[in-house]
């Protein structure tokens, strides 16, 4: 077993480290109390190769492994998680359901120009009625003649309003509830699409969230992902791999956190000495930083069975509930170390915990991590 990173990893982390600590930092502040979406921000990610990173040279991705893709996620969320699940959304949901499951045509006309960055994607599945729950899509798609007409609301979605292409799930056959779910792709401009007003979050402020209404919209027959009827399959299988980057986005605010702690505590003092020789300080530190290598250590394990095309659904639901919950813990502790400067927007770790709440919440909910984790396991028992 072998726990040392390739050159190549250590390149790629390191460019996303500059990337971060270069060119995002200075306009993070801002841009998560005015909400703006980071367009240049964006594009240089895509410039680097970032929001294609795990797509095939062939459609003009970086043709990266999935560790790569979380270490480079960890270092861009540990400066702006906003940043980072952006592209976490392009990469794990979109990106990776086109190749794998899209058409030549599909792969030519969306896949290339979303691995590129050139265009961004967006992942509608969630709805006013169906978030944990996305068997019960209300979200319907009608067939007339070689076209499908899409009619319903969805509901969270990230990139909602900036993105160009959507991967919208839509019940084509009710009497088979989620055997009857399919996966279209659709372009903004579309008419009968829109979207609603954009959510005025807690947290991954600058990321933009809406829900997306869809009105008599009309879809060509080969805008369908993979087959009628599989659109279930597609989403699942897609959020097993998401996970995985979302669980490199908790360990990135959670690292983010540990380190802000570590910095103030041997700056502050009390008792006539620096903060950090006092061990109720000590043992905060101590249990902040064995909880993050933990993190990620499951993160890159799921990471890496994904790269070995071993089962991993397992290794990425516990990745994500742990990396998660530790993302949220460390936060609050740094806030604690910090004291009444924890609590203001100058000291940066109030933003950290805004953050990280909603990795409990999105791409499955921790309750839902745990459902997913006890059915992998019963099924050893088998």
């Amino acid at each position: 077993m072998d726990f040392n990173l390739t050159e190549e990893h250590l390149l790629i982390q390191q460019a996303a480290r500059e990337f971060a600590e270069n060119e995002a930092a200075p306009s993070a502040v801002d841009r998560d109390i005015n909400a703006e979406f980071p367009h240049d921000l964006v594009k240089k990610m895509g410039e680097l190769g970032f929001m294609g990173m795990m797509v095939s040279p062939e459609y003009d991705g970086s043709g990266l492994d999935t560790v790569s893709y979380v270490l480079a996620m960890i270092e861009i969320s540990k400066v702006d998680a906003s940043l980072g699940v952006i592209m976490s959304v392009n990469n794990s949901l979109v990106c990776y359901g086109l190749e794998e499951w899209g058409s030549d045509y599909q792969k030519e006309k969306y896949l290339k120009p979303l691995a590129r960055g050139d265009k961004l994607g967006a992942f509608a599945l969630s709805e006013p009625e169906a978030g944990s729950d996305a068997t019960h899509q209300h979200t319907s798609a009608v067939k007339k003649g070689d076209r499908w007409i899409i009619n319903g609301v969805k509901n969270w979605i990230t990139n909602g309003i900036n993105a160009d292409y959507y991967l919208v799930f839509a019940q084509t056959d009710r009497v088979k509830r989620h055997k009857g779910i399919t996966c279209f792709i659709v372009e903004k401009g579309t008419p009968g699409f829109t979207h609603g007003k954009k959510e005025d979050k807690l947290g991954i402020r600058s990321s933009d969230t809406c829900s997306l209404l869809f009105e008599n919209c009309e879809v060509p027959e080969e805008n369908i992902l993979w087959e009628v009827g599989k659109g279930f399959n597609v989403a699942m299988n897609t959020l097993n791999g998401g996970r995985i980057g979302i669980a490199a986005q908790a360990c990135g605010i959670a690292e983010a956190s540990f380190s802000a702690a570590v910095k103030y505590s041997k700056t502050r003092k009390a008792f006539g000495t620096e903060i950090s020789n006092l061990q109720a300080i000590q043992f905060k530190l101590a249990d902040m930083s064995v909880n993050l290598e933990a993190a990620k250590l499951l993160t890159l394990k799921a990471a890496f069975l994904k790269d070995k095309h071993i089962d991993y659904i397992e290794a990425a639901a516990t990745a994500k509930l742990y990396s998660s919950k530790v993302a949220v813990e460390n936060s609050l502790e740094a806030i604690q170390i910090h004291g009444g400067y924890g609590y203001v927007r100058e000291y940066l770790v109030e933003r950290y915990l805004r953050d990280a709440k909603i990795t409990e919440i999105y791409e499955g909910t921790s309750e839902i991590q745990r459902i997913v984790i006890a059915r992998e396991i019963l099924k050893h028992f088998e």
